[in-house]
């Protein structure tokens, strides 16, 4: 794509922007772990909600969900409305909890619930989670909007990305991230709004938005049902009415209540209103996000159809055209559309989405880390320069790590659904231990590490046994939703009946102490109770 001067200039203010506002707020040190992890927990509700969708929204929904609204249509969106609700929700419901504990992270949480030691498994599964899956993911989906932009080759992209993302972040610790996040949303929300403007303008040869959108709603009806059947190539990712009542609740539930780089911005809130206000902010601008990156979508796979539009286009717009394999090159494609400086503005949005993240993926890698890994493992007693000290080389660590698998993500399809699915496989079970240890009382330690240990093989049964033995009988190929749902309620159902048979033996080893020689039945009967409801679950589970 061809930048004009005007565009460089624009972008180039940007970067200076964020840069010097992240060592602005940098320039007086982070001196505890409470400074450099939680902002010295001074964060308004404006700046919470902010960096709530600038930690959320980045090159996976710009370029990923894009181009699945370019492949599939307007259901992609169920995300980003459900996520409003959901986001409610954890306001009134989960937020009081986590904040009266005081935590510092979510394991936090769970060690107070549960033990150090299943603190120390989900530890480990969020770190790995967020280097090989989500920075990872985002670096290489940021570097390849760059390469098809402007040229830059992929490697030389995700090298930009990440030093751009550290050279502002590392220092500041959460403060600047969050007070970036302040400017990168306004950047986010105006730049990506006004891409879709010009997206439907052209689309109606200059008659304006409403022509534009009138003009999607006649062209391609189809992509507009927000409850897809069997019949279209898209319902194996999004399955129908199970999007509203099914395994997407999961996705949600654990994106919005459990993750550390969300819930650890309403941690760093001055109260518990303030928090909820953020969060309040955060759910209304969820509502207009599926305008700003799903339209566009939708309004390329109508463009590259219609010779007619094409041809008005000019040359220009021949090149690196997106398909339906190659979706996620639509919203790149876009951009190249743009006149001269407002190609500066997009391209400044798309970058504060995908740097905003990456910081705020990073901040809560290396506070894990160093809380729930470091400080427990290493050095119980470490001073607080110490624990800031090693969160910034764990979180130089992490990018490091990340930049090298990134490129190899290269050739996958509609990367969004692939960060959902690989998400859905930790999810599920981190999902089944939270709603155990808030909502059964009795649910116990050991019941809950083996939930969340055996959620992995339950899903991978789901995930992987279809592809490599779709002959059998025993093995069922469902949409990946039905997956996370049926593995939160295996995970579930794991820790209710595991905890039952534990508080049951403890019940009966009291009552063989007061009367001694009393033939006890209940362990046969627990087992076979057991492993009843285990064949249960995998009935239901094939023939769903």
């Amino acid at each position: 794509m061809n930048f004009a001067t005007i565009d460089y200039l624009i972008f180039a203010a940007y970067a200076v922007m964020i840069l010097g506002i992240g060592l602005w707020v940098s320039r007086k040190g982070e001196k505890t772990s409470e400074d450099y992890f939680l902002a010295s927990k001074s964060l308004p509700w404006w700046a919470i909600g902010a960096s709530l969708i600038a930690a959320n929204i980045s090159a996976e929904q710009f370029i990923g969900m894009s181009g699945s609204g370019f492949a599939g249509g307007l259901a992609i969106a169920s995300y980003e409305w459900m996520a409003a609700i959901t986001l409610l929700l954890v306001g009134k419901y989960f937020l009081p909890i986590f904040i009266e504990k005081g935590i510092y992270t979510i394991p936090e949480f769970v060690e107070k619930r549960y033990s150090t030691q299943l603190k120390t498994i989900l530890a480990i599964f969020w770190i790995a989670l967020y280097i090989f899956v989500n920075l990872s993911s985002v670096l290489y989906l940021g570097a390849l909007a760059l390469q098809t932009i402007m040229g830059v080759p992929l490697m030389t992209g995700v090298i930009g990305l990440a030093l751009f993302a550290v050279a502002y972040s590392i220092y500041g610790g959460l403060s600047a991230v969050a007070w970036t996040d302040v400017i990168q949303v306004v950047f986010l929300v105006l730049g990506g709004l006004f891409t879709t403007y010009l997206a439907l303008n052209a689309l109606s040869g200059g008659a304006g938005i409403g022509a534009g959108f009138s003009h999607l709603l006649d062209a391609v009806p189809e992509r507009f049902h927000m409850i897809l059947d069997k019949t279209n190539p898209e319902y194996e990712n999004l399955p129908g009415i199970w999007v509203l009542i099914g395994g997407l609740w999961v996705a949600n539930l654990y994106y919005w209540g459990f993750n550390q780089y969300i819930i650890q911005r309403t941690l760093a809130a001055k109260s518990l209103p303030e928090a909820q206000k953020g969060i309040a902010l955060a759910a209304f601008l969820k509502l207009i996000i599926p305008f700003i990156v799903v339209i566009p979508g939708i309004a390329a796979y109508v463009m590259t159809s219609d010779p007619e539009v094409m041809a008005g286009l000019g040359a220009s717009a021949q090149s690196n055209l997106p398909s339906l394999e190659q979706a996620d090159k639509a919203y790149p494609w876009l951009l190249q559309l743009l006149p001269a400086g407002f190609k500066g503005v997009a391209f400044a949005a798309l970058a504060a989405a995908i740097v905003s993240s990456l910081a705020s993926m990073l901040n809560s890698t290396s506070t894990i880390f160093t809380m729930d890994i470091y400080k427990e493992y290493f050095n119980k007693n470490a001073s607080e320069a110490k624990l800031v000290n090693v969160g910034r080389l764990s979180a130089v660590a992490a990018l490091v790590i990340a930049c090298i698998m990134a490129p190899l993500l290269g050739g996958i399809d509609q990367a969004f659904q692939f960060i959902q699915e690989y998400t859905g496989v930790v999810s599920p079970g981190i999902l089944a231990v939270f709603i155990s240890g808030l909502f059964i009382k009795k649910a116990s330690n050991k019941a809950a590490i083996w939930g969340v240990l055996l959620s992995i093989p339950i899903a991978m049964y789901f995930k992987v046994a279809p592809n490599g033995w779709s002959d059998s009988a025993f093995f069922v190929d469902i949409p990946f939703m039905h997956q996370m749902g049926l593995t939160a309620l295996g995970s579930l159902l794991v820790i209710i009946i595991l905890s039952y048979i534990e508080n049951k033996e403890s019940d009966d080893h009291k009552a063989i102490q007061l009367v001694k020689g009393v033939f006890d039945t209940n362990a046969t009967f627990n087992i076979a109770a057991f492993t009843i409801s285990i064949l249960v679950a995998a009935l239901y589970a094939l023939f769903w």
